[in-house]
């Protein structure tokens, strides 16, 4: 089946004698069990739970991987995943992450002993130079946030295989929709199902993907033992949002390009980055790795006052942090998703204060153009 038929047509309900149309909110914590001395396929809605189950089952099938496990945020998947890491271990990851991942990396798996070299992913040969005896991960994301950087993703992969190193992509950007780490070589994917998953504003999760059986049983483990999977009314939010998945992000990269292609042109915009457009230095790799620029976008206006004049003064484009909804919104990164960023790895990024991200969504082109147009109008 191709991916729109997929996204609605799958077991909603597994060995449910009543054949739902929508998979059933198992809404409770215990299951009752037959045995005193054994348990059945579910015991407890924290080790497994019927809902939570067709969702992963069914994000797996969608990333190729051959399990998934959701998580009650995408910062718990993260956490999931270094927690795979021991005492004495390193994660090389590209420097340009979003600000709640390098808050983790910097300031809470350190007292682990798990330490982190940042990079610049997007040249092959620094993350081959970066590898170490000790690493044991290199963690990324593409396009990257918030400057919409493009990373090879195949390439980076051969690499970390030589050296028998995981390679981790948090492809929260694209969805299983636009692009599929698994295939082009990484072990783990990750997304935060708050963002295009659910695409509605209305659920906070996450999702750990793999193809390793191995891998798959270390994350369930941590999973289970940790207590972070996502609870079942939460999972059934997600699954009603996938199904629209290809209808959304279809309407919303459309109107990301046609908006990038508004930006490039403005006097007012000193630079736009969106790896859609053929000016965008990553377009080429995009083009071979993905199905399409996304529907996420920052653009730099001259000044840190001005960006601040062009957020407040949109309408239609919200002001909020995260992205991937059918609304749009608009920030500042520097004050806002990336503001946890360690203080000395932020000054090192050098992310531009004047930078603005915006997440395009469903609403009327036309009517977000105008807005925008109207906005900068102001500085």
């Amino acid at each position: 089946m191709k991916f729109a038929t997929r996204l609605v047509h799958y077991d909603v309900a597994p060995r449910d004698p009543y054949s739902p149309m929508s998979t059933p909110i198992y809404q409770t914590a215990t299951f009752e069990q037959e045995h005193a001395d054994s348990f059945g396929e579910y015991d407890y809605s924290r080790s497994g739970n019927p809902t939570r189950r067709v969702l992963e089952d069914q994000i797996a099938a969608l990333e190729g991987g051959s399990r998934a496990f959701c998580f009650a945020s995408g910062m718990a998947a993260i956490s999931n995943v270094t927690r795979l890491l021991k005492a004495g271990d390193e994660i090389v990851a590209d420097w340009d992450l979003y600000g709640g991942a390098t808050r983790l990396f910097g300031e809470v798996i350190d007292r682990a002993g798990v330490t982190v070299r940042y990079v610049d992913a997007s040249d092959v040969a620094q993350v081959s130079a970066a590898i170490s005896p000790a690493t044991k991960m290199v963690y990324l994301e593409s396009p990257t946030n918030p400057l919409l950087r493009i990373i090879d993703l195949a390439a980076i992969a051969a690499v970390a295989k030589e050296r028998g190193v995981l390679v981790v992509v948090d492809s929260s950007t694209m969805s299983p929709y636009l692009q599929n780490p698994l295939e082009l070589g990484a072990d783990i994917v990750i997304h935060s199902a708050t963002k295009f998953l659910s695409g509605h504003s209305d659920v906070t999760g996450g999702a750990v993907v793999v193809k390793d059986e191995e891998l798959a049983r270390q994350v369930y483990f941590l999973q289970n033992a940790e207590g972070t999977a996502l609870g079942p009314f939460d999972c059934y939010l997600v699954l009603r949002g996938l199904k629209t998945l290809k209808l959304r992000m279809d309407a919303q990269q459309a109107n990301a390009l046609r908006i990038a292609e508004f930006l490039q042109g403005h006097a007012k915009v000193a630079a736009v980055h969106y790896p859609g457009m053929p000016f965008h230095p990553g377009y080429a790799v995009q083009m071979r790795q993905a199905r399409g620029g996304g529907a996420v976008l920052s653009f730099a206006v001259g000044s840190a006052a001005a960006a601040k004049i062009v957020a407040e003064k949109t309408e239609l484009f919200k002001i909020a942090v995260s992205f991937g909804s059918v609304n749009s919104t608009i920030s500042v990164p520097l004050k806002m998703s990336h503001a946890s960023t360690p203080a000395a790895l932020k000054d090192a990024r050098g992310i531009p204060a004047e930078l603005i991200r915006v997440s395009v969504g469903i609403e009327d082109c036309d009517e977000l153009i105008a807005d925008l147009e109207a906005a900068l109008k102001l500085v």
